[in-house]
C-alpha cells in the first residue's frame, strides 16, 4: 500500500473503520495494489486530478461548448456522476481566491442544482447550468476588479 493509497482510504471512509477495512479489501481484491488511484476507482469516487482538471476548466475555459464537451467526455469515459463532482468542487473551491459574495452566490447556484440533481434533473441540463454559473461568477469577478 502506498502512502497516498493510505490517506485515499481514510479520506473516503469519513472515520468509519469498517469502511476502511471493507475498500482496502475490494481494493487488494480488484487491483493488487492499494494506491489513491485504485482506491478511488474502486468506490468509484473521482480523483481529485479529475476533479482539478474540472475545476480548472470551470474557472478558465471561455468556450461554453468547449468547456461542456471536455467535462461531459470525462464524466463518460471516467464513469462520474455529477453530484460527486459537485460535492468535490465544493471543497475545492473553498480554496479559491475568489470575492466572498460571488463564493457565496457560487455556493448557493450550486447546491440548488444538487437538489434537482437529487430530484431527477438531467445531468446534460445540470452540467450545462453549472458550467453558465461559472462564467457568470467569471463576469462578476471581471467587472469587481
Amino acid at each position: 500500500m502506498s502512502e497516498d493509497g493510505e490517506k485515499a482510504l481514510l479520506t473516503l471512509s469519513g472515520g468509519d473503520m469498517r469502511k476502511v477495512l471493507n475498500t482496502l479489501q475490494s481494493t487488494w481484491l480488484a487491483y493488487r495494489d492499494v494506491t489513491e488511484d485504485t482506491v478511488y476507482t474502486c468506490v468509484g469516487h473521482p480523483l481529485r486530478s479529475d476533479i482539478n482538471t474540472i475545476l480548472t476548466w470551470l474557472l478558465n475555459e471561455t468556450d461554453f461548448s468547449a468547456c461542456f464537451n471536455k467535462i461531459q467526455e470525462l464524466k463518460i469515459v471516467k464513469g462520474l456522476a455529477l453530484s460527486d463532482i459537485l460535492t468535490e468542487v465544493h471543497a475545492l473551491l473553498q480554496r479559491v481566491k475568489l470575492p466572498p459574495d460571488v463564493l457565496v452566490s457560487l455556493y448557493i447556484e450550486m447546491a440548488e442544482t444538487e437538489a434537482r440533481l437529487a430530484g431527477g434533473a438531467s445531468e446534460r441540463v445540470e452540467l450545462a447550468a453549472l458550467i453558465a454559473l461559472f462564467q457568470e461568477a467569471r463576469e462578476n469577478v471581471k467587472t469587481e476588479v
